[in-house]
């Protein structure tokens, strides 16, 4: 399996980005999606998934500025942001699932750095 993400970048407080993630397998294979960020010195979190049902979920400190969403034709899952805050600085990774044998199997993307600064 493999995940590509992009689209991070530098933007100005308030602004916005839209990150994707393109899977090499059909995104209906996994159980959930994600993403996470690590911002420098600090651990992994999750800021937004969506399993394959649909249903979404957010941390808090992204809620309301923060949308997950998926193209199952394209294989890609986006996290548009907008607001963004100096403090969503981060490399965000994207993550996907698949339950093997009833073990869940992590698969991760390379890292796409968010800096939010004026």
């Amino acid at each position: 399996v493999q995940l590509q993400a992009s689209g991070g970048g530098l933007v100005q407080p308030g602004g916005a980005l839209n990150l994707s993630c393109v899977a090499s397998d059909s995104i209906f294979s996994f159980n959930v999606m994600a993403w996470f960020r690590q911002a420098p010195g600090k651990q992994r979190e999750l800021v937004a998934a969506i399993v394959s049902g649909g249903s979404t979920t957010y941390t808090d400190s992204v809620k309301g500025r923060f949308t997950i969403s998926r193209d199952i034709a394209k294989k890609t899952v986006y996290l548009r942001m907008n607001s963004l805050k100096p403090e969503d600085t981060a490399v965000y990774y994207c993550n996907a699932v698949r339950r093997v044998a009833g073990t869940p199997e992590p698969h991760w993307g390379q890292g796409t750095q968010v800096t939010v600064s004026s």
